[in-house]
């Protein structure tokens, strides 16, 4: 907005109240909450469209903001023909803006309090059964160097429930084997403590001592990463991505049904089954918002049912 050239002087008229609060808040969001450039540029989209919308009629001020132009504008992202999952993102975008503006002393209350945000179907993730996982994880076993990493990985996929990028971007400092824990730097460079189960811990060490040198073959360790390539540098998502898909349909498994998110959910969906905590889970998976874990950790039917039959006082337990 602030970058229109006004076409009958020639001259870039500067930013309205409205746009400096703007960049004011993105630049929190970037530097002070540390969330990634893909992440606050999709906030500045959101943002953007909504001051177009509000220029509209003339609105320049964040206290000048009512409650109707933000349903108006809810109308407007609907009109646009936008997902509802969209759709909600520019809600939040703009309800985080309202918040920051609160902070600041611009506005008294939030004209989105009481808004209904879109609603959304969430589709549960795929996910593998545990003797899907463990055949994977065996088609992986071929005993040389190659196969040491690749089971290493799937491990640690499933048995610390780390994200593909955490897991190829592990530095080798990073590994406390005597405690089995990671340090791991997650999504808006935010630094948590995962630790490892016992198998993972295993293929860990067992790799990293009888594969990792072979793979090094006496070439300078310049990547310091935990895991490497054939020829001895950082592994990447892609290579481990094909690499996963092989293990797949060497054990049967239809390809397209597993990939490193797949495991990184069947770690949660497993350990909420065996009576995790969910708050424990949402630590471990680096998630800020619990709402993610849950859709994380879809509970099967099964389950569910068990868990009616067993607890419910209309369940079968109670009239035995």
């Amino acid at each position: 907005m602030a970058d229109t050239v006004n076409k009958s002087t020639g001259v870039i008229p500067p930013p309205s109240p409205l746009e400096e609060l703007c960049d004011a808040f993105l630049t929190r969001l970037a530097v002070e909450e540390g969330l990634s450039p893909r992440t606050v540029e999709a906030y500045s989209g959101d943002l953007r469209h909504l001051r177009m919308h509000l220029a509209m009629g003339k609105v320049e001020r964040v206290d000048q903001i009512t409650r109707r132009d933000l349903s108006a504008f809810a109308s407007y992202l609907d009109e646009r023909g936008l997902a509802a999952s969209s759709r909600a993102r520019a809600l939040v975008s703009v309800r985080r803006l309202l918040r920051f503006a609160q902070e600041r002393g611009e506005i008294d209350a939030d004209p989105l309090e009481g808004l209904e945000s879109p609603k959304m179907s969430h589709t549960l993730p795929r996910i593998l059964c545990q003797e899907e996982t463990e055949a994977l994880i065996e088609a992986a076993r071929t005993g040389d160097p190659l196969g040491l990493r690749d089971v290493a990985m799937l491990e640690m996929l499933y048995g610390a429930g780390l994200r593909v990028s955490e897991l190829v971007g592990l530095p080798f400092e990073s590994v406390d084997l005597r405690s089995f824990l990671l340090r791991v730097i997650g999504k808006g460079n935010k630094e948590r403590v995962v630790p490892m189960g016992e198998v993972a811990a295993s293929a860990l060490k067992t790799y990293l001592y009888e594969g990792r040198p072979l793979l090094l073959r006496g070439r300078e360790d310049r990547d310091r990463a935990v895991f490497l390539s054939r020829r001895g540098r950082r592994m990447t998502r892609q290579n481990f991505f094909l690499r996963i898909r092989q293990h797949a349909q060497k054990a049967g498994i239809p390809s397209e049904r597993v990939s490193p998110h797949v495991l990184r959910h069947a770690f949660a969906t497993d350990l909420l089954e065996g009576g995790a905590d969910l708050r424990a889970i949402q630590t471990m998976l680096g998630h800020a918002d619990l709402s993610t874990t849950e859709i994380y950790t879809h509970v099967s039917r099964t389950k569910l049912r068990d868990t009616v039959e067993s607890r419910h006082p209309r369940g079968s337990a109670a009239n035995r």
